[in-house]
């Protein structure tokens, strides 16, 4: 894979979204909004009380291919758990939940058939995905704000959520089978593709919300477990 340009602070926000449009969702998540004309990317992360150093490390690390990141970059942790608690609003109450309508719309839901098993499947991906990010919300990430609140948890270390933190893949890769060999014959051909498309975009987004807290999130949290010990 060709390493794409690394983004600085003095690049402008808007050459970020013209030249890697999926960068939207990542403003998005960072809770930065659009309409900040021709303003650098430090400058539009300022006025969005975002730290620049964060949003930098996260961008480059996905448009790299996720292929290196130096593990001893200085990211702001609160920053950075914002960007993954929103990333999780965004799967579990838009994206996935949206592409469920989607199915439903263009298969004919009847208990006999293929169109029953792909909604199945499809609900029990949502629901391992729902299971994986609550432990996230209740456990990890509770633990984390214990840690910058300075009164960290003393039963729980972060290389127990690394050595855990398996991604949820397999029912979705038998869902896109499924759907490619065994389309119904009565779907409505153009929502089921569109919908398909949505899944692999899906899938891409969680694996890579699942390397930004892995290669990002962990050795961050292992320095500051480091500086309490």
């Amino acid at each position: 894979m060709t390493t794409e340009k690394k983004y600085i602070h003095s690049d402008r926000m808007i050459s970020l979204i013209a030249e890697n449009y999926r960068l939207i969702q990542v403003m998005s998540r960072f809770g930065i909004p659009m309409g900040f004309g021709d303003k650098t990317v430090s400058e539009v992360c300022s006025d969005a009380g975002v730290d620049t150093d964060t949003f930098l490390a996260v961008v480059n690390f996905i448009i790299d291919g996720f292929s290196s990141f130096n593990a001893d970059t200085d990211v702001s942790v609160q920053s950075l758990l914002h960007f993954l608690r929103q990333s999780h609003i965004y799967f579990l109450q838009y994206c996935l939940p949206a592409i469920r309508l989607k199915l439903l719309d263009s298969i004919r839901m009847r208990p006999t058939d293929i169109s029953f098993l792909i909604l199945k499947l499809f609900d029990e991906y949502v629901q391992e995905v729902s299971t994986h990010m609550n432990y996230e919300d209740e456990t990890v990430f509770k633990y984390v704000q214990s840690i910058l609140n300075g009164m960290p948890q003393p039963n729980y270390k972060i290389n127990t959520y690394s050595e855990h933190h398996d991604q949820v893949g397999s029912k979705l890769k038998e869902l896109k089978s499924i759907i490619i060999k065994y389309c119904p014959a009565d779907a409505h051909s153009n929502q089921l593709n569109d919908a398909l498309y949505d899944i692999y975009r899906c899938e891409e987004e969680l694996e890579s919300h699942c390397r930004i807290e892995d290669c990002i999130l962990v050795p961050a949290i292992m320095r500051l477990e480091e500086r309490h010990a």
